[in-house]
């Protein structure tokens, strides 16, 4: 498998979006809104798709297979993720496919798109919540590394409720603009090296 991002094509990207109140967050509503019509990215609804929570591993391998980056949209809950989310990282990310004598993402791309109850200074040793957000996303990042997946840095809307329409907005556009070319600006760190 090539692990080198294509300039040439516009990578295959499949948003993961996991919100259990998707109609009370305006924040991702609004990023949902701007992406979902790009070609080239699916946006797949956890909490729409598996309301009772049975998870077809199957078709989740399948769409992961389909795709070359992998994007975990989500409110940041609890300082991880929703409860779907991890029952979908503990199912389908299993042992045989993800990782171990299989690595079946190997070379893929993993992205969280997350958004935070918390201002920035929130998240850090003076703040309260002790610890800077990027400390807190280390599972995930450990996730992709052993997933043998390329780690791209969260992009993060702070205080998501309570930011102007217009703030939202322009988050919603940088998103939508870095879909356009998700390797021209990011700096990727290799979770496989």
């Amino acid at each position: 498998m090539n692990t080198s991002p294509s300039t040439e094509a516009v990578p295959k990207v499949l948003v993961i979006y996991a919100h259990p109140e998707p109609d009370n967050s305006i924040a991702n509503q609004v990023m949902i809104k701007k992406v979902e019509a790009l070609p080239h990215v699916k946006i797949h609804d956890l909490y729409g798709a598996y309301p009772d929570f049975f998870i077809d591993v199957a078709h989740e391998h399948q769409l992961l297979l389909e795709h070359d980056i992998i994007i975990f949209q989500h409110p940041l809950y609890m300082y991880s993720c929703p409860s779907l989310l991890k029952e979908w990282f503990d199912r389908v990310l299993g042992k045989g496919f993800a990782f171990g004598d299989e690595s079946a993402l190997k070379g893929k791309y993993w992205r969280n798109v997350i958004t935070t109850g918390g201002k920035e200074e929130a998240f850090g040793a003076d703040g309260y919540n002790k610890y800077p957000l990027q400390q807190i996303l280390h599972p995930f990042e450990l996730v992709a590394s052993l997933c043998q997946m390329h780690w791209m840095e969260p992009l993060v809307l702070h205080w998501s409720r309570n930011v102007s329409e217009m703030d939202r907005y322009q988050h919603a556009e940088k998103y939508r603009h870095w879909l356009l070319n998700p390797f021209a600006e990011l700096e990727v760190s290799h979770g496989s090296d």
